[in-house]
């Protein structure tokens, strides 16, 4: 071949390299890029605390920014619907709870439902408990019970209508034959806060009101979804302890990412994200908070949707949501 054609021809190569390139079909390594991670509940509450720190860790990891941005509202609704509206290319992340993928969409029309995520990570699971002021005369769940009997509708906070932790307390509600008023919020630091300025009489705390109740501010009088009592706080009782049958299940703290996220992609964030939550740092940040360490793999948590779908569509036909 002469010189000049050959010329020619490394420059045609080049060229068409350069439209391949430009045009997308040879992809770059993921990640080249920042990241977003929605955190489905208002700043201030554990799923912010722990989300911000797996952002910070797989940041390190992956070496590209990760934005935080609260999309606090509906029970985790809003973050969880603009998520599943975002493009499977794991630059969008959420981190969000398990029940309010897999039963909020069994009673409101949304623009979700349990198959338009793809989970890669449950990290812990959310405690919930009835809460009062420290101030309050209240000091146990009976003398909870006698004064709610003679002041029906006492009204509490919420993380949101139908989270776990609402369906806790009107599960309680119901053993006990008590009637509440539900004021719902944006996340569990914003329902401790109603509780604190004295705007309700309890709260139905997430897990966030943990650390409060240790500095004295708040008093548990019952702990709700799990069947045994922490050792950590040994004269809080649970549900079997009042006589009453288990609440809902514990729900998970996730990240997810939109459905059709390519399975190279979630291996490289699954693998991030479980060094993140195995490290000590994390771990310690937990414990801190008193959650318990409670990881899964995405595939095992998708796994599980469909009984925990079941358990709250026969939940919801015996309180008459659902026929």
């Amino acid at each position: 071949m002469k010189l000049g054609n050959h010329l020619k021809l490394s420059a045609l190569c080049l060229m068409l390299s350069s439209g391949l390139i430009a045009s997308g079909s040879i992809q770059a390594k993921y990640p080249d890029k920042p990241i977003t991670m929605y955190i489905a509940f208002a700043a201030g509450g554990t799923t912010d605390i722990t989300g911000r720190a797996l952002a910070q860790g797989i940041e390190k990891i992956l070496g590209v920014p990760v934005a935080i941005e609260n999309k606090g509202g509906g029970g985790a609704t809003v973050a969880n619907g603009l998520l599943a509206s975002k493009k499977p290319d794991g630059y969008t992340l959420l981190v969000s709870s398990v029940g309010s993928i897999t039963m909020r969409p069994l009673l409101v029309k949304l623009a979700y439902n349990a198959q338009s995520f793809r989970p890669l990570m449950q990290y812990s699971y959310y405690i919930g408990g009835l809460v009062v002021n420290a101030d309050s005369p209240i000091k146990t769940v009976d003398q909870f019970v006698e004064y709610a009997k003679k002041n029906p509708g006492l009204t509490y906070s919420s993380s949101g209508p139908h989270t776990q932790q609402q369906i806790g307390v009107e599960s309680f509600g119901r053993c006990k034959g008590l009637v509440f008023k539900h004021m719902p919020t944006k996340g569990g630091s914003t329902a401790n806060t109603a509780l604190m300025g004295k705007h309700v009489d309890f709260v139905a705390g997430s897990g966030s009101h943990i650390p409060l109740v240790e500095q004295g501010q708040f008093r548990e009088l019952v702990t709700f979804h799990v069947d045994e009592r922490d050792p950590n706080r040994p004269d809080i009782p649970v549900m079997k302890d009042i006589g009453c049958p288990p609440t809902n299940p514990p729900s998970g703290m996730i990240v997810v990412a939109p459905a059709g996220l390519p399975n190279d992609i979630a291996a490289t964030l699954e693998a991030a994200l479980k060094q993140v939550a195995e490290s000590p740092e994390f771990k310690q940040l937990l414990v801190k908070y008193n959650l318990p360490y409670a990881y899964e793999d995405g595939a095992t948590v998708a796994s599980k949707f469909p009984a925990e779908i079941e358990w709250y569509t026969q939940y919801f036909k015996e309180v008459g949501l659902l026929k």
